[in-house]
């Protein structure tokens, strides 16, 4: 449990804190991986049916600690008995086509996929599309014959990022100047989440330096931070776009180091953000209420595992993939969450605790 302290001294703790976490459990991705089985009682009427979750890696908490076990508690809600195969690819993208693979063999009816390498893993959706097993593409849009996509409206996450940003910045936001980190080359969300920034942004501030950072990492993140302040100067940044809050750990530590308190964006609502909003070293995340996400996945899933085609009460909008595919999607409004509304959105929501993050509400 955090307890209020001081507001820079709780973010430069907090910041470093996660990013050691972050680089000791950064060893082998293969060693990272996870697969399990759990399902219903067993005997049940859809005790014969499988469903894989595959999803992308651990060191951004919301999967092991929300996503997993939401998608798992609907699978098994509404299709009492369903057998349910799990893995984590640890950031692995060859691991989670091997991942396929083995849930292709065990007989899986529907993988509810969250690609690490949207375009990599297209030969492994192929090959569960000519299999006759249905993909549901969950949070990133994979390439493939997928069938359906459940996830967040990610330009619209972009665009509420750098508008947060602008305002914090103030009314000479044009006289100012901002580095922007970008989550991960590989996956599409990030450029959708940067698309949508850039939208706000472009002809509003300067953007100085700007970065894509594989895998999301907070370390390279910090990383990055670090340089642009070398390159830049100090005193010539006025603001830093990160399209995550695990990057934004990394950042507020090299930010500190550099003497430097502006405002900093993130995306996740995840713990330490929350703590690091309340501490003021970090401006603002974006909060993507998670059951509603898996709740949705899950739903079209076995919709799917029972041979039904989900009607647009479940997917009621459409996306086009990387490789061209029009598929049927439902996009879910994200929420900007700042210090003045805490309380009213992952409290009330019951994310967090008040006292997990060290507020009184």
């Amino acid at each position: 449990m955090q307890h209020p302290r001081p507001a820079q001294a709780a973010g430069i703790a907090l910041a470093a804190a996660v990013l050691a976490a972050t680089a000791a459990g950064c060893g082998s991705a293969k060693s990272a991986s996870k697969s399990g089985s759990s399902g219903g009682t067993a005997g049940g009427s859809n005790s014969s049916t499988r469903i894989g979750i595959l999803l992308p890696e651990s060191k951004t908490t919301r999967y092991e600690a929300f996503d997993k076990p939401y998608l798992e508690a609907e699978l098994n809600a509404k299709m009492p008995g369903v057998q349910i195969d799990y893995y984590n690819a640890g950031q692995d993208a060859t691991v989670q086509q091997t991942q396929v693979d083995t849930a292709l063999t065990k007989g899986d009816k529907v993988l509810i996929l969250d690609a690490v390498d949207s375009k990599s893993i297209q030969a492994s959706v192929q090959k569960a599309h000519d299999a006759g097993v249905k993909v549901v593409a969950y949070d990133r849009l994979a390439q493939g014959p997928v069938d359906a996509y459940v996830s967040f409206d990610n330009m619209k996450v972009g665009e509420l990022q750098g508008t947060a940003l602008l305002n914090a910045l103030g009314s000479d936001a044009a006289s100012k100047q901002i580095v922007m980190i970008n989550g991960s080359p590989t996956d599409p969300n990030a450029a959708q989440f940067k698309a949508g920034a850039q939208s706000v942004l472009n002809g509003k501030v300067k953007i100085g330096k700007e970065y894509d950072t594989p895998n999301w990492d907070p370390n390279t993140a910090n990383q990055e931070m670090a340089g642009a302040i070398t390159a830049l100067g100090a005193a010539n940044i006025n603001g830093v776009y990160s399209a995550n809050d695990g990057m934004a750990a990394g950042i507020a530590t090299a930010l500190s180091a550099g003497g430097l308190h502006v405002p900093l964006t993130g995306q996740d609502a995840q713990l330490d953000a929350m703590q690091r909003i309340e501490a003021g070293t970090q401006t603002m995340t974006i909060y993507k209420p998670y059951k509603p996400e898996a709740d949705g996945a899950a739903d079209v899933a076995v919709e799917l595992a029972q041979g039904k085609t989900p009607g647009t009460d479940l997917l009621p909008d459409k996306q086009t993939s990387g490789s061209g595919q029009s598929v049927p999607s439902k996009l879910i409004t994200p929420t900007v969450v700042d210090k003045s509304n805490v309380c009213s959105t992952v409290v009330k929501d019951g994310l967090y605790t008040a006292a997990q993050i060290g507020i009184t509400c």
